[in-house]
Parts: C-alpha cells; sequence; structure tokens
C-alpha cells in the first residue's frame, strides 16, 4: 500500500485560538500547532498593545462604595451581637463609648483617605486602606449596637461624659490610663488623639513624604487616643461585645502604633 500524499485541513484549536494558532491535520491523521508567520506577528502585535486601565474617579468611587457595604454589614453584625446582655440605657459607658469612638474611627477613615491620595508609597496607602476598611466596618458595629439597645446615635450630653464617670471599682478615669478624680477629664473636651481642623488642613495641603510624615505622626496620636478610650470602657462595663471590641481596639491599634513609628522613622520623624 503506497502511501497517500499529505492533505492538511485547517481547524481552529481551541485551547490556542487565543493565540491565534490553528490545527492541521493530514490524511494519515496527524496533527500539529505550527502557526504561520502572520499568526505569530498578529499575537506579538496584541501582546504588545496598551491594556486599559479604569480611569482614576473609578477607583475612587470602587473603593468608597466598598467600604460604605463593609460599613453596613458591620451595622448587622453589631446589631445581632448584643443580644445577649441586658440592654445599655442612654447614658450608660457603653452607649456613650459607641456614639464617640464612632466619631473618633470616622476621622480615622478620613485621615487615611487623605493620605491615600496624597502618597504614592505602597506602605503608607496600604496602611490607610486598612485602617480605612477597619475603621468603617467598626463604626458601622457600633451603630448596630445604638439601634439594638433602642438608643439614638445623638447623645443627650455632652461627649466624654461617660469617662468622668465612676468605674466598676468606683474610681474615675483620668488621661493617661490612670483612675484619679473624676475632674481629670471634662465633658465636651476634645476625644484623646482626635486631631483638629487646623491639623487636618496640614495633612490637605501636603504631598509626598511631608503629606507622609504629617499622617503618621497624627494617626499615632489618634490609635494612643483610641487605645484610652477603649481603657476607659473597659473599666466601666461588663457588655460582652462592648468588651470584646475593646480588647480588640486596645490590641489591634497597639500593633499599628509599632508599625507607624517604624515607618515614621524611615521618613526622618520623631
Amino acid at each position: 500500500m503506497t502511501d497517500t500524499p499529505d492533505a492538511r485541513t485547517d481547524a481552529p484549536l481551541p485551547h490556542a485560538a487565543a493565540r491565534g494558532i490553528r490545527r492541521r491535520t493530514d490524511a494519515r491523521g496527524t496533527t500539529d500547532t505550527e502557526p504561520t508567520d502572520a499568526e505569530l506577528e498578529a499575537f506579538e502585535a496584541a501582546q504588545r498593545a496598551p491594556k486599559p486601565r479604569l480611569p482614576r474617579w473609578m477607583l475612587v468611587v470602587a473603593s468608597i462604595l466598598v467600604i460604605v457595604v463593609v460599613g453596613l454589614v458591620a451595622f448587622s453584625v453589631g446589631r445581632l451581637s448584643t443580644l445577649a446582655d441586658p440592654t445599655p440605657t442612654q447614658n450608660s459607658a457603653e452607649a456613650g463609648f459607641s456614639r464617640d469612638m464612632q466619631l473618633h474611627h470616622d476621622q480615622g477613615v478620613e485621615l487615611a483617605f487623605l493620605i491615600r491620595d496624597r502618597s504614592t508609597s505602597d506602605d503608607i496607602r496600604t496602611l490607610a486602606y486598612d485602617i480605612a476598611f477597619t475603621q468603617a466596618n467598626q463604626s458601622g458595629q457600633m451603630l448596630g449596637w445604638l439601634q439594638s439597645w433602642g438608643l439614638p446615635a445623638a447623645a443627650s450630653e455632652p461627649s466624654m461624659t461617660w469617662m468622668t464617670r465612676p468605674t466598676l471599682e468606683g474610681a474615675s478615669h483620668a488621661h493617661g490610663g490612670t483612675s484619679t478624680d473624676a475632674a481629670a477629664h471634662e465633658p465636651g473636651a476634645p476625644m484623646p488623639g482626635l486631631a483638629t481642623p487646623a491639623q487636618i488642613q496640614q495633612l490637605t495641603d501636603a504631598t509626598g513624604t511631608d503629606a507622609e510624615k504629617i499622617f503618621l505622626t497624627l494617626m499615632i496620636a489618634h490609635h494612643k487616643g483610641a487605645i484610652e478610650m477603649a481603657d476607659a470602657v473597659l473599666e466601666r462595663s461588663t457588655n460582652t461585645a462592648v468588651t470584646k471590641f475593646a480588647r480588640g481596639v486596645v490590641n489591634s491599634q497597639e500593633s499599628e502604633i509599632g508599625l507607624m513609628e517604624d515607618l515614621l522613622a524611615k521618613r526622618g520623624g520623631a
């Protein structure tokens, strides 16, 4: 029997179609995937073509939407997490802490967004995203607590008043983490670690390394203030959800303070 001359037929190769390669089958059933010169040139040109990128404003909007969704989920979780404990009252330490820490966290999210738009450093931007997502989540959680307790989001007394009241052991909290005289905290006084409008404007006006140093300085103080507030509610509450949350704030923010101090030192900050 004589061999039949090659009679190649071209057919698309499914797994290679994206590369512009075709399968060739001869009369004996043998196949190969050798591309033509034209196919190779077309494939190489496609690889060299610039890939489409989303506009910056779309990335910003997407980030904000994700944080909003995270906050809404955390709100629902917060409502469910306090059902096993006695309901706190309007002027309780739990309610005061939830309201004041929400405001404190909301500023943390604001500072994180400000530095994200003023820095190109991967470590700073990663830290900013982590702070924004974490604190937006926790803010939603605390709003969920107030809703589940049937309490309004707004207080009927000045901020920080709850920190002037006696602890479970009968003492009162003072700045610096000691329990002494109630007068050490004044109702309506600024929350510990909260950045002033002038400091926020300074960060807004800065760029690059200068902005990073301002952000890290403000956020270290901000975290220390949050720890002070968390310690204060731990001295005044036995609520399971609130005390677990407060211990988490202390542990996570102490860790981030160490990280931020290292980042600040690398940039020549104190």
